[in-house]
């Protein structure tokens, strides 16, 4: 399939055609190299991230890639999932708050769509759904909206700090000086103290956690060769607060956190974050993406602009295949399923998550 550019001056338009493939990260061993040209690139977008939702959950990787003169020039990361209730459906990326298509210049954004569209239709997808401000159009109305933050890394420790509020600035010397202290680590261990607050926290939430496979698929596609980490704050040897990050180029994430409800008074959610903040600044990266929070979720927003974030709309866009045209969606952190969860104890909660998630992509 080729598709050719019509945008271009006529006087400047050379002969030009982009050939569109699906492509498959996990099989080819450049993909990294490929995206690291895009100044976009995320983990989400890396080989690994694909593995991890592959090898996990069974989703097909079928990323539309657009190339001209031997060169990638547009990608749009998706996977298919076949699962109740939903059906057949084409995720760009399941379980990641956003996934923008990359390019190199603007006109290719609709192709790339256009082309993820006709894929669907010949997969016979339900729907199409895209998580990411950069998939938008004009005339093209989002199904969903969220808040995004993200932390200007490149100022230096000391204005960073400067740039918590005086709140957040409290509590992390109140963390200190209740005797927490912080360890970044990559190792399984590391990943198995996250995963025990993480299990508390979902139940908090009124949520399933995901599998511990899950965890260990990042472990050993992300942390283990050195793509992330996770940072841990313990209060002797007991975890009280901890984060996974991810990173990928000059770019990290902060894509998990949990903490044990118990010790929230000593701070040790803030210490994490700033030494997390801390880690990666003086190690030249350049920008640290905190994830999407839900717009009714004041509490998560005010943690986020308190370590001097700056705030964005997160667009994401759905298209059914059956009405033919992009329709409104619901955001699903919370339902009627939240207060019966929540009661529910961790080991119910964990075979739950085992079985469901797969579903809630």
């Amino acid at each position: 399939m080729t598709v050719t550019s019509c945008v271009e001056p006529a006087a400047e338009r050379a002969a030009r055609t982009w050939r569109v493939r699906v492509a498959d990260p996990t099989n080819e061993p450049e993909w990294d190299k490929k995206i690291s040209e895009f100044p976009e690139a995320t983990p989400f977008h890396s080989s690994a991230w694909c593995r991890v939702l592959k090898s996990t959950y069974g989703f097909r990787p079928c990323y539309v890639a657009m190339e001209g003169d031997e060169k990638l020039c547009g990608v749009l990361p998706l996977m298919e999932a076949d699962n109740r209730p939903k059906g057949r459906r084409g995720i760009s990326l399941p379980f990641t708050d956003e996934c923008s298509a990359l390019f190199n210049e603007p006109l290719l954004v609709d192709q790339l769509i256009e082309s993820a569209t006709a894929e669907g239709m010949r997969r016979q997808w339900n729907y199409l759904e895209c998580r990411g401000t950069r998939n938008g159009s004009a005339g093209r109305r989002p199904s969903l909206l969220f808040h995004g933050h993200s932390v200007d890394l490149e100022a230096g420790e000391k204005e960073l700090f400067k740039r918590f509020d005086n709140a957040a600035q409290r509590a992390i010397r109140k963390a200190t000086r209740s005797g927490l202290t912080i360890e970044i680590t990559t190792s399984l261990e590391g990943v198995r103290s996250f995963f025990g607050l993480h299990c508390k926290t979902r139940r908090k939430h009124g949520a399933p956690p995901q599998s511990f496979a899950f965890f260990e698929n990042i472990y050993r596609e992300i942390l283990k060769p050195g793509r992330g980490f996770v940072a841990v704050a313990s209060l002797g040897a007991r975890p009280v607060s901890a984060a996974i990050f991810f990173y990928f180029g000059k770019r990290a994430i902060y894509k998990f956190g949990a903490s044990d409800e118990r010790f929230q008074h000593l701070r040790g959610n803030n210490l994490v974050m700033w030494e997390a903040i801390r880690w990666l600044a003086n190690r030249g990266f350049s920008k640290l993406d905190l994830g999407r929070t839900s717009i009714g979720n004041e509490g998560l927003r005010r943690f986020k602009l308190s370590v001097g974030a700056s705030e964005s709309l997160v667009e994401y866009w759905k298209y059914d295949f059956r009405e033919s045209e992009f329709v409104e969606d619901r955001d699903q952190a919370s339902g009627w399923h939240t207060p019966l969860l929540s009661l529910l104890p961790v080991f119910v909660l964990r075979g739950v998550g085992k079985l469901m998630y797969r579903h809630l992509a």
